[in-house]
């Protein structure tokens, strides 16, 4: 199962980096170059443990929808998102927030399956994990902007 692992070192308060990760509007942000909206669930503001968001975007030459559950939340320090309905066979995100001395360490632990047998492999191999990976440093980034700036609040204000 292919499993993707991010660090990233951001130079704010654990509370506020933790708040960024889970906001739906900020997400949107994120991924505006792939036209990403949230379309059912949760649709804006703060995702909390037990909801669902039901994203629509265009990867891959293709629109695509994708639902996502949070299944487990300990405020500030980790949740996690699972895929319930979507192209992957399975979706796994862990997302861990450590204090540091001057901010926060986030660590993104992702795993996921894909489908298609050997032609899915392939895929993966060659193309996806790489797709994912970019996916998961610009989210970051973008967290990592609003949060060591005064950005963070028209998102948490």
């Amino acid at each position: 199962m292919p499993t993707i692992h991010l660090t990233t070192v951001i130079h704010a308060p654990v509370e506020r980096v933790f708040d960024l990760s889970r906001s739906i509007t900020l997400h949107k942000r994120s991924m505006s170059h792939v036209r990403e909206e949230a379309i059912k669930g949760r649709l804006n503001g703060l995702i909390s443990e037990n909801e669902t968001v039901t994203w629509r975007a265009r990867h891959l030459g293709k629109t695509r929808e994708f639902t996502s559950r949070i299944t487990e939340m300990r405020s500030p320090e980790y949740f996690c998102d699972e895929m319930e309905q979507g192209d992957f066979s399975y979706l796994r995100h862990e997302h861990h927030f450590k204090v540091i001395e001057n901010g926060t360490v986030t660590i993104d632990i992702m795993e996921f399956g894909v489908p298609y047998g050997f032609l899915g492999r392939l895929v993966d191999r060659f193309y996806l994990r790489r797709y994912m990976s970019n996916l998961l440093e610009l989210r970051n980034r973008t967290i990592k902007d609003y949060a060591e700036t005064e950005k963070w609040r028209v998102i948490l204000d």
